[in-house]
């Protein structure tokens, strides 16, 4: 069953209007974004749309399983194709310019940024919004709150962007090919895992919202959580291991231009 939720609709309508836009404002200019960036945008733009405007909206509120598969497509799966997709020039071209220009006067938050966006900063974020969000007291009041639960998935996705940031670097193009990024997103992603794992192995249901309404399903609310809590674990697994061996392809990639353009002004 699809969801119509009316918030839901409108991100998604926004994200494909202000890339359609940047697009085009960029081949007026003869500047052509490559098709791969484009699909990856598209691809971060469907996987949001698979979780707010699919049946996991509605499963949400009676499976903890269907909730967490809703924002592991949201945030942990979409974050990285969106900022693949956002690489510089689009990235400067997906704000209006108007806006784009008050947040070039404004200094201090241009340091904020600057700040946020290091790699010991974003992590830590990354793992504060990520718990914190997890604690009964605030999940529990995103099921209850419709206004909650979209700032839970504005946060979830916001703290992605962020930790995904240093990683893939829109603002530089090419993307630099190094080796610690791999570490990075491995260190990341085990913080991550290690709260999937609390839900496997917790003898106790987290959230007493669930108590009941999983056996709708045939589920109890334990074999609930620990399904929850197993894909949790699956998705960071298949995710670290995937961002393992991009970035050290990457890194390789970028050894070797660097030792043909030293073996090019040695014979030059």
């Amino acid at each position: 069953m699809l969801s119509l939720d009316a918030g839901g609709i409108v991100v998604v309508a926004l994200l494909i209007a202000i890339y359609v836009r940047a697009v085009r404002v960029l081949g007026r200019r003869g500047y052509r974004v490559p098709r791969g960036q484009q699909i990856a945008w598209y691809v971060g733009v469907a996987l949001i749309a698979v979780g707010l405007l699919g049946p996991l909206d509605h499963l949400a509120k009676t499976l903890l399983t269907a909730h967490m598969a809703q924002h592991l497509l949201i945030a942990d799966l979409a974050a990285p194709f969106l900022l693949a997709g956002a690489r510089t020039p689009v990235l400067y071209f997906i704000p209006p310019k108007s806006l784009l220009v008050k947040l070039a006067r404004r200094r201090r938050l241009r340091a904020a940024f600057r700040f946020v966006r290091r790699p010991l900063v974003a992590l830590p974020l990354f793992v504060v919004i990520l718990y914190t969000w997890h604690f009964a007291f605030a999940f529990q009041a995103a099921l209850r709150h419709g206004w909650v639960h979209a700032l839970q998935h504005e946060s979830f996705l916001l703290g992605a962007l962020l930790v995904w940031w240093p990683a893939i670097e829109p603002m530089r193009r090419p993307m630099p090919g190094e080796l610690w990024k791999g570490g990075y997103i491995f260190a990341a992603r085990m913080l991550s895992m290690f709260l999937g794992m609390a839900f496997i192995v917790s003898r106790h249901p987290a959230y007493s919202w669930y108590a009941d309404k999983g056996r709708t399903h045939g589920l109890s609310p334990l074999s609930d959580q620990q399904l929850a809590g197993g894909l949790m674990l699956s998705v960071d697994i298949i995710v670290m291991v995937a961002a393992l061996a991009y970035f050290f392809w990457q890194a390789a990639l970028t050894e070797d231009r660097e030792q043909a353009k030293r073996a090019a002004t040695v014979a030059g």
